[in-house]
């Protein structure tokens, strides 16, 4: 599923994979996805936010993401880091150190989506976070996320469909 500003041709997805195409995906899409690679930068690497962003900016495939949604993302969700882990945490079953760093930048981009971007309906944050798991994550990660978002959609937005 993608932004719910987006017209349904480009919802498009090649036949039989369940996978959409490069072409199809949304600039937030996208954003999501070099948002994910940054914040993984930034966790395990312990890079600066700096030259995480300037190094991102110059990978293949940049110039078609929502720079701003992305700037949103990796800013928000390291500035914001304290606050978005408080709001996962009772959510989790285990330590947040203890989970994988790829499912811990998806969770943040979750919760940071949840929380301060409201134009994005739940239902798709809560998807486009299980695609990216599905994406970048381990074999069954997809699922983990899932409860998780989940859990934190209901409690941030209880009162949206």
């Amino acid at each position: 599923m993608t932004d719910a500003t987006e017209s349904p041709q480009n919802n498009a997805k090649r036949p039989g994979s369940g996978l959409r195409k490069a072409s199809d995906k949304s600039g937030r899409t996208r954003a999501r996805e070099f948002a994910v690679q940054a914040l993984y930068q930034y966790l395990v690497g312990k890079n600066t936010i700096e030259s995480i962003d300037t190094f991102t900016r110059d990978l293949t495939g940049f110039h078609k993401a929502d720079s701003l949604h992305f700037d949103t993302l990796l800013t928000g969700c390291v500035e914001e880091r304290e606050t978005l882990e408080a709001l996962m945490s009772p959510h989790l079953d285990r330590a947040v150190d203890e989970v994988s760093p790829i499912e811990h930048a998806i969770l943040l981009i979750g919760a940071k989506e949840l929380t301060t971007c409201l134009d994005v309906p739940r239902r798709v944050v809560i998807n486009e976070c299980i695609e990216l798991a599905k994406s970048f994550g381990g074999t069954d990660g997809h699922k983990f996320v899932n409860g998780v978002v989940h859990a934190m959609a209901l409690q941030v937005r209880p009162n949206e469909s």
